[in-house]
């Protein structure tokens, strides 16, 4: 691309293409955007934003993995999502509140391209495809949201876990190990289960060819895991946290 940001490198064009916003923009606009935006490396445990800041900014990341979370009163985190790459965070925010509802923090090293409001809004005039393309973005996000709140009241735990690893596996069928990029106590929060319901949702996944080793996964039949986690609900299968 022409007029890159310092830290753009070449895959990232396709990272970002990935993403509903940036997917079906011309060449053209895509430049525009990016042109704006700024690239930063960022070790884990980085904070990019906290709750109630103001929200001048959204984000796409490029590399690694970003936490959402709000604070309770009591000090507590509920873990709101896990961003992964190619995923944009905070756009709503930008455009409605005026201030995040929610902490962001690098849960693993991360590489984030932040978009200013006031480039942004720039963009906006110079490009009114841009401005739909946002529209997709949100409406996929919302899609994905009801399809967070109907596992958390549906599917049971293992299903649920199940689907959550299927995130790290590649498409087609055949085997697939990988690392898990954070650590399970995060995952079961992010899944709305104790550590120990997530550590017994995993132990009934041995039935379908998951293993687990520390951080380390193997799934022998890509197949039959998603045949699993689709199957209906109705198997009495355990939901609580």
């Amino acid at each position: 691309m022409k007029n890159d940001p310092p830290g753009f490198r070449p895959q990232d064009a396709a990272t970002l293409r990935s993403n509903a916003l940036f997917g079906r923009l011309p060449d053209r606009s895509l430049e525009l955007l990016v042109s704006t935006a700024q690239v930063r490396t960022v070790p884990r445990g980085t904070t990019l934003f906290v709750q109630d800041e103001a929200a001048d900014r959204f984000f796409a990341l490029l590399d690694g993995w970003v936490k959402l979370y709000r604070l309770t009163r009591d000090g507590a985190e509920a873990v709101v999502t896990i961003v992964a790459p190619g995923e944009t965070f905070a756009e709503a925010a930008m455009f409605a509140s005026g201030k995040f509802p929610v902490c962001a923090e690098a849960v693993a090293d991360s590489r984030v391209m932040t978009l200013t409001a006031e480039g942004f809004a720039r963009c906006l005039r110079e490009d009114d495809q841009i401005a739909f393309a946002m529209l997709g973005s949100l409406s996929v996000r919302l899609r994905h949201l009801v399809q967070q709140i109907e596992q958390l009241q549906v599917q049971p735990t293992a299903q649920r876990v199940g689907s959550f690893l299927l995130r790290f596996c590649p498409e087609g069928s055949g085997a697939a190990n990988f690392a898990l990029p954070f650590d399970k106590a995060l995952i079961a929060r992010r899944l709305g289960m104790q550590p120990e319901t997530f550590s017994r949702a995993l132990a009934k996944l041995r039935g379908v060819g998951v293993e687990t080793q520390g951080g380390t996964v193997s799934v022998a039949d890509l197949d039959g895991l998603r045949r699993f986690c689709n199957a209906d609900a109705g198997d009495g299968g355990e939901r609580g946290g």
